[in-house]
């Protein structure tokens, strides 16, 4: 009787999340959309965490984290770098902020916007989450091949569980009973025994690379996304744990989550390559609908009753807001630079307005978008300039190139690319013939400068810098 009445007040303490959202149980009662709701952000770039009150669909304002670049590079700087993964407890009072530049896992109280706790953790975790039952956080170290695992009411380090090289990240069965955690540099996702802390189960992954994964909440399947070849794979969530579905989504394929709304179980996969959702049903793996949403799609959460669903565009500093009855976007909203992981929590602010601590969001909405076209005259490329003061951190979303094969993102003087070459950043395509590229420098003085006789144009080069071919892809207009 006693053990029975201590589980039953665990449970109820640990407040469980929602049957709109994953990865709560499907059991559990909706809670719908008010002002004590919280849409998160993790902001890569500008290192912050944006705050959206969802009632209102309106930024509250940016948790800091850490400096922009260059002032992130000096040997006695302690703040976060590449803010990038995003989980929470299930009591919503927790924010876990996964820093990869700086190995970190920032542990943010909800109610007052303030970091409580920093975690150290090894080379390049990606993402962090907290087991149903709330008693440990999972941080999957991808740098490396083991999860970090960490107690949930001090944070403290308490074991390390050996997986695949590279793991991406960790998502738990509704149930607590099983740890999925999928690869991105080995071709393998493992289903490990939350109790024993061992591989129980071992699914074959189609390709190496493995960003994101989501848990069904009847606890029937377990959705995967792999990024390098534009496909999204489905397994049973439970023993033998075997390949149900491959899906051809698109390239730089990136996230998957799982809405459940009026009886029905949707999976809303986000590709940066088209710039858009799709969204299958989980019961015939059909596709419901295509969702235009804006530049290079990344995270995705849902609201606590299923009829929104939250999306980081990472190469507009945005969020698009998805009503779910009528698969369109109804609202955009500003946040910091690039955002990644995101993460909606119910009940975040059980009361006041929620906004202490929090900054303007100042200099990371000065970013610039611009475009590469192929020979047809077809944007395939999206390009952001994100302003870090002096200089600009670059991103490209490659698409339409030859799969694995050798390019050049340069500098030219003029748009066909025949005079000045210069070589910003070398890259290689992966099977889908896409990749994301980084360059870092004063670029967007130099590409817009109004003066003719100066102005440079940003184009994509087959080769390599030290033999370049063919200009594939230029700046347009």
């Amino acid at each position: 009787m006693k053990r029975a009445l201590a589980t039953l007040l665990l449970l109820s303490s640990a407040a469980p999340v929602c049957a709109g959202q994953a990865p709560g149980r499907a059991a559990a009662p909706d809670v719908p959309i008010t002002a004590k709701d919280r849409f998160y952000t993790s902001d890569q770039f500008s290192n912050t965490v944006s705050v959206i009150d969802p009632s209102q669909n309106k930024l509250l304002g940016v948790i800091k984290l850490g400096e922009p670049t260059p002032a992130n590079l000096s040997p006695l700087y302690r703040g976060q770098v590449l803010v990038h993964g995003m989980g929470f407890s299930p009591n919503g009072k927790t924010l876990a902020v996964v820093s990869i530049g700086s190995n970190s896992v920032s542990f943010i109280d909800t109610a007052t916007n303030t970091v409580k706790q920093v975690a150290y953790v090894g080379r390049s975790p990606h993402e962090a989450f907290f087991r149903p039952d709330g008693r440990e956080v999972w941080v999957s170290v991808r740098g490396e091949d083991y999860i970090q695992v960490l107690d949930g009411k001090t944070f403290a380090s308490t074991a390390r569980i050996k997986v695949p090289n590279g793991p991406g990240m960790t998502i738990f069965s509704p149930d607590g009973r099983y740890g999925f955690v999928c690869s991105s540099f080995s071709p393998e996702t493992v289903a490990i025994d939350t109790r024993t802390r061992k591989v129980v189960g071992r699914m074959k992954q189609e390709s190496p690379f493995c960003p994101d994964l989501a848990a069904t909440p009847d606890g029937e399947q377990l959705w995967l996304t792999l990024k390098d070849v534009g496909k999204t794979m489905v397994f049973q969530a439970k023993p033998p744990f075997r390949a149900l579905k491959t899906l051809d989504t698109g390239p730089i394929t990136n996230h998957v989550n799982i809405v459940r709304r009026d009886g029905d179980q949707f999976a809303y996969v986000t590709v940066g390559g088209t710039n858009e959702i799709k969204v299958f049903r989980t019961g015939d793996f059909s596709q419901a609908a295509t969702i235009p949403v804006g530049a290079l799609p990344h995270g995705l959460w849902p609201s606590g009753d299923g009829t929104r669903v939250y999306v980081g565009l990472e190469n507009a500093d945005a969020v698009a807001v998805i009503d779910t009855a009528k698969q369109a976007v109804i609202a955009t909203v500003p946040v910091g630079q690039a955002p990644q992981g995101v993460a909606y929590v119910p009940n975040a602010v059980p009361s006041g307005d929620g906004t202490a601590n929090l900054q303007p969001l100042s200099a990371a909405q000065n970013s610039a978008q611009l475009s590469l076209a192929g020979s047809d005259g077809k944007a395939v490329t999206q390009v952001t300039l994100f302003n870090q003061g002096p200089i600009q951190m670059l991103q490209a979303a490659v698409t339409g190139l030859e799969p694995k094969a050798p390019y050049i993102l340069a500098l030219a003087n003029d748009a066909k690319g025949e005079t000045g070459v210069q070589p910003l950043a070398p890259f290689m395509t992966n099977p889908a013939g896409a990749a994301i590229v980084n360059a870092v420098g004063p670029i967007r003085q130099v590409v817009t400068d109004a003066e003719p006789d100066r102005k440079r144009y940003l184009v994509i080069l087959a080769g390599t810098p030290d033999k370049p071919g063919t200009v594939l892809q230029s700046q347009a207009p």
